[in-house]
This record gives C-alpha cells, structure tokens and sequence, in this order.
C-alpha cells in the first residue's frame, strides 16, 4: 500500500495496556506469544487478572528485569516469566484439560489476518517454505470462551492484516470478538468491523484506508465486559 503511516497511534506497549482496561476483574485469561506477552505487565487498579499459559503455570506474572529471572520459569514461547504468590505449576496435559473443557474466560492471540466474520489466521502464510507454528492456538480458539486479538493494523509491507476473507490457513473460523490494534479498538459484529475506538492522532479515514474490509463507525463506547 503507498499510503504513509499515520503519525499518531499506539505503541506495543500502549496497545497491551488498553486492552487490560477491557478485561473483566477475576476473569482466567491465556496470553499468546508475542505482543500478546506484554499484556501480563498491565492490571487495572482494582482489579485481578490470572495469567494462564499453556505450558503449565496459572499464575503467570510479567516477565522478570533483565538477569533477575529464573531460567527454569518460561511461558509457551520460552520467554522467561514471574509467578504471582499462589501461582499453580500442573502437567501440560491437564493445562490443555483447562483450555479444551471451557474453563479460561478470555484468550488473547496475535494475527497474521483476521476476516471481517472473525476468522483467524495465525500460524502459517501457506508457503512452501513456512515454518510450521501450530502451537496450541487451535485448541485456544476451540476452547476458550472470547478470543481477543492484539497486532498491528498492517504488515511491515503495508499490506492490511483485517481483510473480508483470510487468504492464509485458518486457526479458526468465527471465533474473533474483538482486536487491538495501534491504530483502533474494533469489534466483530454480524455485519462486519465496526470501529470501538480511535488511537490517539489516528482518524476514521486513516483506518479505513488501511483496512481491506469496509468498516462501521463508533458507536457508543463499550464497558468493561462483566464475567458471566
């Protein structure tokens, strides 16, 4: 795409913490690797998240201070990890027990591409020399009741990431509710995305221009989502 970028927007950071704001207060949440990692440094004042992931540990905290951490302590993607007090350690089996019998409340995953019906694509660009990543995103998306995705609007090539169809294999079909990007908040409804809220400096056009499906404006703003 040879539109310029726009000059406002959100951090990595700043999108991990925005998200955090939209976690409900005792809810059990699974962090992807990636982006997705930075979101265990934000709790709002107030409330109580547990970080699950899927290697073992309920209880997850951020990622310790450079040579501070314990090098036997890691998450599903080997970086190094904290456990709050009263943290459980368990067998990877019953971990995945935990994800496929419906007992995590929120997922929280990166992308490669969303589709505006909320498929997910997040492994694999389908190229013959791809390197396979399933991971247990699968079972995530199967097992875990809202699956939230964080990622930049675009890729490094400018080339949209939420499009009207995935042309990349699927992790799942449907199972997208909402995404963080640097530039919007966006919910998936039955007719499409719809904008939730703008970052900082970004306008309407701005993400429209950058989005490969037609976008619905703001509507009323959410609240914090309530257990259920």
């Amino acid at each position: 795409m040879s539109e310029q970028k726009p000059t406002g927007g959100r951090t990595r950071e700043e999108m991990a913490r925005r998200l955090a704001q939209d976690i409900p207060d005792g809810a059990y949440v699974n962090l992807g690797i990636g982006i997705p990692e930075l979101v265990a440094k934000f709790v709002p004042v107030g409330r109580e998240f547990i970080y699950h992931t899927e290697n073992g540990l309920l209880g997850m905290g951020p990622s310790p201070e450079p040579g501070t951490g314990d090098p036997e302590l890691i998450n599903a993607g080997k970086r190094q990890v904290t456990a709050i007090p009263g943290a459980a350690f368990f067998h990877h089996a019953d971990s995945f027990a935990m994800i496929r019998g419906g007992h995590l409340d929120l997922c929280v995953l990166g992308a490669l591409q969303v589709s505006q019906n909320g498929d997910l694509a997040n492994w694999s660009t389908g190229a013959t020399d791809a390197i396979p990543a399933v991971g247990g995103a699968m079972d995530l998306v199967a097992g875990v009741k809202s699956i939230y995705v964080i990622t930049q609007h675009c890729t490094r090539n400018g080339e949209p990431k939420l499009v009207e169809l995935c042309t990349f294999p699927l992790t799942g079909r449907g199972v997208v509710h909402r995404i963080y990007t640097d530039l919007a908040v966006i919910q998936i409804t039955p007719a499409g995305f719809q904008v939730l809220e703008l970052s900082p400096g970004v306008d309407f056009n701005q993400v429209q221009e950058r989005t490969g499906a037609p976008l619905s404006p703001m509507a009323d703003p959410p609240g914090v989502p309530k257990m259920t």
